[in-house]
Formats: structure tokens, sequence, C-alpha cells
């Protein structure tokens, strides 16, 4: 195991934001990681696991402790038997989604072929629950192996035992930080239809074809491209940390409320299943946004809302952490004020030792 010391992490991240970690590893192998943990630990130190990098925002002090970036590759791939409606991809954590997602287009296996172009790797997807134009990974997961930094030994979760919901799981919410996710398994559909739940999706065909997988999996790359949502050499409106505020879910009344406040109609959709979304719906932010005055565009030094996709907040030319989290308060605050909506950020915040008033999944 090799530690670097004072590694950058800004080019390590889709923002290009934040100072350096003052010790860094990259581990390749089960092995490596239990080594750096142990290393971390023995010494008192803070420890934290990085993956792509597409969904964080890194302190412009950096990191205080040891970084330890998943590298871990390899893919595996079983066809059950008796079960010939089902394919097991058992993925390293370190593998790149979106390579994932075509390589399983392009063996006509669908599950995951909406979630295109979602920058990061495949062991941050259970994390997050990652989830896009109608499919989540909670659907197809079946295993997530990881290393239980508590116990110091590996254990394998059940989808069931994930604990999944909107952008959640036990490893972003009660179990934080204890495990270091090496490998996913996934349950994709061999020669299924592709999923066209979403309009954006449906409408860029013509009506009554019949796309496939590979089709509906370009589509949605070009749809995010258009939104500022695909990583693209030179685009300014990609250094970003992807949706900045995660859609909220809050009860029919204060939906009604708000409907009523305002002169447009508010889209709302279903919270999602089970007794704790009862009388609940899912707002979209981006409404909330735009309706509080935000446009697409909209400027404080630095810092900017993408031209793109008002969700997005972007670095626009050598931003700091800070002048983003003030941008983000800035909505923040007044989305509260007009809404009585609380938003709730996406980004795992890293390095920072005040609190900047948000909540996070870090």
């Amino acid at each position: 195991m090799l530690i670097a010391e004072n590694q950058p992490l800004a080019p390590l991240t889709t923002f290009g934001i934040g100072g350096p970690a003052r010790w860094f590893v990259e581990a390749t192998t089960e092995g490596e990681i239990v080594e750096a943990v142990s290393w971390a630990h023995s010494r008192d130190i803070p420890l934290f696991i990085l993956g792509g990098g597409s969904n964080l925002l890194v302190s412009d002090d950096g990191f205080d402790g040891l970084v330890v970036r998943i590298a871990l590759a390899g893919m595996a791939v079983e066809n059950l038997d008796g079960e010939p409606g089902s394919r097991i991809y058992r993925c390293g954590a370190g593998e790149n989604w979106d390579a994932f997602v075509e390589r399983a287009a392009g063996d006509q296996c669908a599950g995951i072929e909406c979630l295109a172009g979602i920058p990061g790797t495949v062991g941050g997807t259970p994390v997050q629950n990652v989830g896009a134009y109608g499919q989540e990974v909670a659907s197809t997961i079946v295993r997530v192996r990881a290393f239980d930094r508590g116990e110091g030994s590996f254990v394998e979760f059940s989808a069931e035992e994930c604990h999944f919901a909107y952008r959640r799981s036990r490893f972003n919410s009660n179990d934080r930080g204890r495990f270091v996710v090496t490998r996913v398994d996934f349950r994709l559909t061999p020669n299924a239809v592709p999923t066209l739940r979403y309009a954006d999706v449906r409408h860029a065909f013509a009506p009554g074809s019949s796309p496939t997988l590979r089709e509906v999996a370009a589509a949605v790359r070009r749809i995010r491209q258009s939104k500022g949502m695909l990583l693209v050499d030179g685009d300014p409106d990609c250094r970003s940390a992807g949706s900045f505020f995660k859609n909220p879910v809050v009860s029919a009344s204060l939906a009604e409320h708000i409907a009523a406040s305002t002169a447009k109609e508010l889209p709302r959709y279903p919270a999602g299943p089970g007794p704790e979304h009862a009388g609940k719906v899912k707002l979209p932010a981006a409404w909330l946004i735009e309706q509080a005055g935000f446009g697409k565009g909209y400027t404080r030094g630095a810092a900017a809302i993408s031209t793109r996709h008002t969700l997005a907040l972007v670095n626009r030319a050598g931003a700091t952490s800070e002048e983003i989290l003030s941008l983000a308060n800035e909505i923040r605050a007044a989305i509260e004020s007009r809404f009585a909506i609380s938003l709730e950020i996406e980004p795992i915040l890293v390095g920072f030792k005040s609190n900047v008033g948000f909540t996070s999944n870090s």
C-alpha cells in the first residue's frame, strides 16, 4: 500500500473544487482497504472513502485525514440455472458506472438503461440508491459486499437488508461511515423491453417505435447532456455534483397550500411505497427554485446555477466551496421563506470543520 501526502482532491471530483488530502491511497484490492482502514485507525485520524468524486463537495481546506480511493475492478456474469429471465452481474466497486450500463445494454439486459450517463463508480450506486428517468438501482441490486469498519470483517447484504428508500440506504443513513462497499451484484433481465416511463425518454422516439436498450441509453445520455448533466470536456455546466438538492417529500396538504398560492400548476409525484409515505407527495425541487426567483444561469461570484438545469450548481471558473455553499444557502433560505420547505442537499460534504447549516449525506 503506497500512501501519498498532500494529494490534490479537486481534480478527482466533478466539481473541481477543494483542497488536498493530508494522506491518500488508491485501493485496488480488498486487502488494501483493510490495511488502509487499520492504518488510519491505529493513528486515530479521520478516514474518507472516495469513489468517482461525482457526488461530493470538498472543503477549500481539504481533508485532514486519509482519503481512500476505491479502485476495485472486475466484472463477472452468471446465468442462473432455472431462471432464464435473470442474469447476475458481479461488479467491483471501482468499475465505471456508465461503462457498466453500456455493457449491460449491449448484452441486451434491461434494468439500468435509464441510468446511463450518471458519473461515478459502481460502489457509489447502492449508497445513494441512484435513480433517474423511472429507474433506481434498488430494483436490480441483489447483494452488496462491504467491509465493516467497526467489526473489521467483510459482510454481504441482501437488497432488503440495504434498507433502500428514495436516495437513501443504510450506508448513508443509520450506518453512515461504517461500511466500505467493495462489490455490488445486480440482477438484470435478458431480452426485455426498455423502461420508457418518463416523458423525456418516450419523446426521444417516434410513436409506435421499439427502441433497443442501447438506443434508450444513448437517448438518456443526450437528454442528460442537454441539461448539463453529462460529463463533457470543455462544458462549464459539467463542473457540478449533479443535482444539488433532493426533491422534497411533503404532506399532501402542504402541496395543496403551495398550489393555491401560485398561479402556475404545481407538478407532483407519488412519494413512494410504504406506510411512511402515506398522505405525502414528492415535489420537484427545480420547480420550487424557479418559483422562488432563481433562474438558469443565476450567478453569485464564480458559483452559479447551471444554464441548462436549475437543480445543478456549477463551478464557473475557480469557485470555492464556500461560494457554492453560500449560493445554496441563498436558494434554500428563499424556498423555506416562501414554501415552508427545507431543501436537503444531495452532495456529501467533505472536510468542513464547522456546521454549515445543511442536512446532507455526510
